[in-house]
């Protein structure tokens, strides 16, 4: 399924995730203009660059379903937080083949310094998933897990450049997603404490992406 589909999926039940969808349309990784750079034109560097960038972010074990789990602030999210967890395993192996594959990062100007603010943004992440206020850890990972569906296809067009096979997703469905999204966010706090989580996870993608924008000018000139 495609972002747009999933897009459609989850905006279809309204209210909390209704709102979700909102914001991954207008703040998500497909409404950046890296993003259709890097889909369309798929230059190989530029696409090195994300992958190494992404797997600072999520190629790493517990990920952020894993700590929500840990953490249990929406007990009613537990087995959906497992499903992601699952799914995200597979994500991890599918980006571990693809830095290897993409070799040594691209000599840039300044890499420690953007090296920091990854790191710095994985930690915010690892935050939000960590959150004790109820929906905003469900809000975050629920915006990763809609926001993932472009990021793969960042993902498989660096596996198409790479020469490695794409690699079927097995994240929760849309759907899925968005009854459970509807059913804690049922009431004004849980609504506002999962559309928080959201912007926030949204927030550093949108970061990401314009980080990377910058070390690939900072790379030709």
């Amino acid at each position: 399924m495609d972002n747009r589909s999933a897009l459609t999926a989850v905006r279809g039940h309204g209210g909390a995730a209704g709102l979700l969808a909102r914001l991954i349309d207008t703040d998500g990784t497909a409404r950046h203009p890296w993003y259709s750079v890097l889909v369309n034109q798929r230059p190989r560097r530029d696409l090195a660059d994300a992958v190494h960038a992404i797997c600072i972010l999520y190629g790493h074990h517990p990920g952020m379903a894993d700590e929500a789990i840990g953490r249990a602030a929406m007990p009613g999210a537990h087995d959906w937080f497992a499903a992601v967890g699952e799914g995200f395993a597979l994500e991890r192996a599918y980006l571990a083949q693809l830095t290897a594959a993409a070799g040594p990062l691209p000599s840039t100007p300044g890499h420690a310094s953007a090296h920091a603010t990854i790191t710095a943004q994985a930690h915010a992440l690892t935050m939000l998933a960590l959150s004790d206020r109820g929906g905003c850890a469900v809000g975050a990972v629920a915006a990763l897990v809609g926001d993932w569906y472009a990021i793969r296809l960042v993902l498989d067009a660096a596996a198409e450049r790479f020469g490695i096979p794409h690699q079927p997703s097995a994240l929760p469905d849309p759907d899925t997603t968005a009854r459970l999204i509807a059913e804690l966010g049922a009431t004004p706090a849980c609504e506002r404490a999962i559309g928080f989580g959201a912007q926030q996870l949204l927030a550093q993608h949108r970061g990401l992406w314009s980080l990377l924008e910058a070390r690939a000018s900072a790379r030709k000139d």
